[in-house]
């Protein structure tokens, strides 16, 4: 796995070794990062953008927003077996002034509520087999951390069907491999 494009493009990006973190795979990231750019549906630039990377595991989404030029991004991870590498990951960028891990639960009550800045960009990549998603998306709807332009990416199994609570709504949807790729807004 490697950062596709930007200031760090080509760099290695660490895996796990445990089969519990299904990190992003080059192929679906490359297809996110295209819609982003090119998308007439939504407009928003990664250049100076401020990323909220929810389940972000090994970093790779994160790691290549960074890479193309985002202000800061905050990666929220709580497993212990994945965490190890993600700081790896940052540390190797040799970069110490646009990033914040938070190693907490997201499901607890005020791990978003806490965040102090309004996001362009928030990811959403949780385990395939996670059903409580839309309690996520309630709490983003509620601390209002998305900006009003923003856009949440979700990334869930293909076979997976989604009805998203009131208020978002899902702009384009892009199914790749295993993945399908869900672009909302949050009206």
């Amino acid at each position: 796995m490697r950062i596709i494009a930007g200031l760090f493009k080509g760099k290695k990006i660490l895996e796990p070794a445990d089969i519990k973190t299904r990190p992003l795979k080059d192929l679906t990231k490359e297809s996110i990062f295209n819609i982003i750019q090119h998308s007439n549906k939504f407009k928003v630039q990664l250049v100076n953008a401020n990323i909220l990377d929810i389940f972000s595991g090994v970093g790779s989404f994160g790691i290549e927003c960074i890479s193309r030029g985002a202000k800061k991004v905050t990666f929220i991870e709580n497993y212990q077996g994945v965490l190890p590498i993600l700081k790896k990951n940052l540390s190797n960028l040799k970069l110490n002034f646009n990033f914040e891990v938070i190693e907490k639960d997201v499901y607890e009550d005020k791990v978003l509520a806490d965040l102090n800045d309004k996001f362009d960009v928030i990811f959403l990549d949780p385990p395939f087999k996670n059903s409580t998603i839309d309690l996520i998306l309630i709490k983003l709807q509620i601390f209002k951390i998305l900006k009003k332009n923003g856009i949440i990416i979700l990334h869930r199994h293909k076979s997976e069907n989604h009805n998203f609570p009131k208020n978002f709504k899902i702009i384009e949807e892009k199914k790749n491999g295993l993945s399908k790729i869900f672009f909302i807004n949050l009206y």
